[in-house]
């Protein structure tokens, strides 16, 4: 490889790009319009425009992404994680273009991302596993049949999904068709795919997932496990590694399955595969991620491996650097911070970041996607940093944990630093009388109030402000005067935009869009009659499905379309 293509964004690709000057090889970002400023833009040796804001009209086009291979002269592909990385047919139209393909082989990534197949595939190995659905189910009814056959709580899943998403929990047999059918929606939105299937649910279970390395010479190297228990919306918060509590059979039986998993299915590449571990010791195999993890982090501090060097030197036909379970060094846990507003249900708060100042010293790395004064678009996903801290043990991580976390500063835009600085003063995280945290841990036990955080005022610019443009397709910096940029930066939905909670009580008939993002549906019929507190339509934004309730009771008019895409505290709808 001489100069690879990173089709991603955000931190995964400024870790990418930092990774290929580390092993000697240019790098090639790609950018959606709102990330035309981002820091992986920066940070790469060079950049190109896709053309788009959304997801589905950037990073998901694979005819874009391979145009701008060709015309950059990149020589290989690197997915990082989300968007195209678990899509088989993305990796087999990269290699059929002559590229290198940096991951997996396109039938071990069709293998385990069908999540029906890598159950078979546990199965025939020997994995732990609950009872579940041979194949996707066709329809609601099949769920409920399912349901009264197993008992309940049982969980339906994307068949191709991955990262929480289509992913839905239910408790009663009343919930369970409404349940089947936003899975669904949230497959279709963010795979392509709705195809579904159904397991039962370990009640507080913790997420166990083991790191696998394989080459293509046919070794295949487990290096540890993590827990990634603290979730929020079955997405991810902390993570760290090695998984603490667990006995040393537990640690083996997680080890030797991850291993025949990805043995059987002839995987090369970094990979995850994930457990559920139940409060009886019980442990399940949940799925395979054929991708490199948001968490991978804490795995390369215990380990000692640089894990994007090392898919690098997989890709190339090296064979692997480490050859049998390293003992770990220390201990990491990963914070993912995310711009999210912890004090209103982890509501995600897109915008500008007016102040970004990481913490620095003694076992702390920041692996970040912004810097003061970039934005967080409503397109994407909400991580903007994510803070690694390690020590020689748990307790001394924790304690390092505590001072980073105080020493952190964001302005602009909320995250969920509260949350991280709480959570570590929790009996149930610190394990002073166990490891008591869940999957639903913070949903059903974290009882902790935090506040809602207070929206910053717009800062004013600099006499002359640098900016990034666009000329012929790639991207170039350019001086300009700092009035002209923030005329500019009045656009609809960007800098200033009032905020649902700041609007509410202005006009006491309207429905309000909680953020940014599309009207995936209606769940009422324009003209009915609506209670306070009812379901009216259901949206999406930055990878999130969210509800929108009727604030009062009356007939309801609907004025956004289903599919249409709103701003922040626009009215969708009024209740008269």
């Amino acid at each position: 490889m001489k100069k690879v293509l990173i089709a991603n964004r955000g931190e995964i690709a400024v870790r990418i790009a930092r990774a290929c000057a580390d092993y000697g090889v240019q790098s090639v970002a790609v950018y959606a319009d709102p990330d035309l400023d981002a820091l992986h833009t920066r940070v790469a040796d060079e950049a190109w425009g896709l053309d788009g804001h959304r997801p589905g009209d950037t990073y998901l086009r694979t005819d874009k992404l391979l145009d701008v291979a060709r015309r950059s002269g990149a020589d290989a592909v690197h997915p990082g994680y989300g968007f195209l990385s678990e899509n088989a047919s993305f990796a087999q139209a990269v290699i059929d273009a002559g590229l290198t393909w940096i991951g997996p082989s396109s039938a071990a990534i069709a293998r385990l991302g069908d999540k029906v197949e890598a159950r078979k595939i546990a199965l025939k190995v020997g994995a732990p596993l609950v009872k579940g659905t041979a194949d996707p189910v066709k329809d609601a009814a099949e769920v409920q049949a399912f349901a009264r056959e197993h008992g309940l709580p049982i969980i339906i899943k994307a068949a191709f999904g991955g990262g929480g998403r289509g992913m839905k929990i239910a408790w009663r047999m009343d919930e369970v068709a409404e349940l089947y059918e936003s899975a669904v929606r949230e497959a279709v939105a963010a795979f392509g795919r709705g195809e579904c299937f159904v397991e039962q649910f370990l009640d507080k279970p913790r997420h166990i997932e083991a790191q696998v390395i394989a080459d293509t010479h046919g070794k295949v190297v487990v290096l540890g496990t993590r827990d990634c228990s603290l979730q929020r919306r079955n997405q991810k918060l902390v993570e760290e590694a090695p998984a603490p509590f667990l006995d040393e059979a537990q640690r083996e039986r997680i080890h030797a399955a991850a291993r025949d998993i990805c043995a059987e299915a002839g995987y090369t590449g970094a990979g995850t595969v994930e457990f559920l571990l139940s409060a009886t010791g019980a442990i399940s195999f949940l799925e395979v991620n054929t991708r490199l993890q948001v968490e991978h982090t804490v795995t390369e501090e215990t380990c000692g491996l640089d894990l994007v060097v090392e898919q690098l030197r997989v890709a190339d036909g090296l064979p692997l650097s480490i050859h049998a379970t390293p003992a770990p060094r220390c201990h990491a846990i990963e914070f993912r911070i995310n711009a999210e507003d912890a004090g209103r249900g982890f509501l995600p708060t897109p915008g500008p970041v007016h102040r970004f100042e990481p913490p620095a010293g003694p076992g702390v790395r920041v692996d970040s996607g912004v810097f003061s004064g970039a934005v967080v678009p409503s397109s994407f996903d909400s991580l903007m940093a994510k803070l690694i801290v390690t020590g020689s043990t748990r307790e001394q991580a924790l304690a390092r944990a505590r001072r980073a976390l105080a020493e952190f500063r964001i302005e602009g835009v909320a995250s969920v630093l509260p949350f991280h600085r709480a959570v570590l003063q929790q009996p149930d995280f610190i394990g002073a009388k166990g490891f008591k945290v869940h999957t639903r841990w913070i949903e059903t036990d974290f009882a902790q109030p935090l506040a809602a955080a207070v929206r910053a005022e717009p800062s004013e610019g600099e006499p002359l402000q640098r900016t990034a443009i666009e000329v012929d397709g790639k991207r170039m910096r350019l001086g300009l005067p700092a009035a002209l940029l923030r005329g500019l930066a009045a656009a609809p939905g960007q800098v200033g935009a009032p905020s649902a909670q700041d609007a509410a009580g202005a006009d006491s008939a309207a429905v309000l869009a909680p953020i940014a993002g599309t009207v995936q549906a209606w769940k009422v019929e324009d003209g009915a009659q609506v209670a306070a507190g009812d379901l009216v339509a259901v949206m999406e934004a930055m990878k999130m499905e969210m509800q929108v309730l009727a604030h009062c009771a009356g007939r309801i008019s609907v004025s956004a379309a289903a599919g249409s895409y709103v701003a922040a505290a626009s009215e969708i709808a009024r209740i008269a």
